[in-house]
C-alpha cells in the first residue's frame, strides 16, 4: 500500500505540473528531478561527503557525550536532578539562533555545524538511553551484588546490554536529526556542503536542483538510520531475538 500511495502521488504531480503548464521555477515535474539528480550527481556527491562528515562526527560525539551523562544520572539521583531541567531547556532554544552565535564564535569551518548537529541529537539518545536504564530489572542486580560484583561489572554486564535498547532508539532518532542538523549549520554559515549548495541553487531559482538536493538528504539519512540498526543488530543481538531471557 506504501508503494502504490507512493506511485499515485508521483503520477498526480506528474500530470499537475505537465498539463497545467507549472513553470520549472513554481514546481519541477519528478521526471525533471529525477533527470537532474542523475546529470548532477557528481556535484551532489562532493557536496554530500562534507555533510556526511559533519553529520557523523557529530553524531558519534554526541552519542559518546550521552552516554557518559546517562550512565551519570543513573549513578546518582543527586547529578540527575541537578542537570535533567538544562537538558529540557536546550530542546527550547531555536537552532537557528544557535547557528550564528556559533558562527561568530567559531568562525565557519567545521566546529559551528558539528556543534549544531551535537545539539539536536545529544538529548533523544540521552533521554532514551536514561531511561532504559533506570528500567533494568533489580533482580538482575541485586544477584551480581550478591556475587560482589562491582558498579562497572554491573554496567557491563547487565545495565549496558539491557538499556542498549534504549540507546539504539534514539541513535535511530539522532542518525535521522544529524544531516538535517548539518544542514541547518550549512545555511548559516558554509563553503560547502548539501545545505550551502541548496541555497545556492534556490537563490538561481534553480528548484530542480532543490529538489535533487532534498532527495539526497533523505537518501544519506536513510542510510545512517540503516547503519545504525545494522550496528545494533551486530553488537546487541538479544535486542532483536526475545530480550534479556537471550543474554549471555
Amino acid at each position: 500500500m506504501p508503494l502504490l500511495v507512493f506511485v499515485a502521488v508521483i503520477l498526480v504531480w506528474e500530470l499537475y505540473v505537465r498539463i497545467g503548464g507549472i513553470s520549472l521555477y513554481i514546481l519541477p515535474a519528478p521526471s525533471k528531478i529525477m533527470q537532474t539528480l542523475l546529470e548532477n550527481m557528481d556535484v551532489l556527491l562532493q557536496h554530500s561527503f562534507v555533510t556526511l562528515e559533519e553529520s557523523i562526527l557529530g553524531l558519534v560525539i554526541s552519542t559518546l557525550f550521552a552516554i557518559g551523562i546517562s550512565i551519570c544520572m543513573d549513578l546518582s539521583k543527586t547529578f540527575k536532578t541537578s542537570i535533567y531541567p538544562f537538558l529540557i531547556v536546550t530542546q527550547t532554544v531555536p537552532v537557528m539562533v544557535l547557528g550564528p552565535l556559533f558562527s561568530i564564535w567559531f568562525g565557519f569551518d567545521l566546529l559551528p555545524k558539528v556543534l549544531i548537529v551535537i545539539f539536536m541529537c545529544f538529548f533523544p539518545i540521552a533521554i532514551s538511553f536514561t531511561d532504559a536504564l533506570e528500567q533494568v530489572d533489580q533482580k538482575e542486580i541485586n544477584l551480581l551484588r550478591s556475587f560482589g560484583a562491582s558498579t562497572l561489572q554491573i554496567y557491563r554486564i547487565v545495565k549496558i546490554p539491557s538499556g542498549a535498547i534504549g540507546l539504539f532508539s534514539g541513535l535511530k532518532v539522532a542518525s535521522t536529526y544529524c544531516v538535517g542538523g548539518a544542514i541547518v549549520g550549512e545555511w548559516l554559515s558554509s563553503k560547502a556542503g548539501l545545505g550551502y549548495y541548496m541555497l545556492r541553487v534556490k537563490n538561481g531559482y534553480m528548484l530542480d536542483k532543490v529538489f535533487a538536493c532534498v532527495l539526497m538528504i533523505i537518501f544519506w539519512s536513510i542510510v545512517l538510520n540503516l547503519i545504525v540498526t545494522l550496528l545494533e543488530k551486530i553488537m546487541f543481538p538479544h535486542l532483536r531475538r526475545g530480550g534479556n531471557n537471550e543474554r549471555h
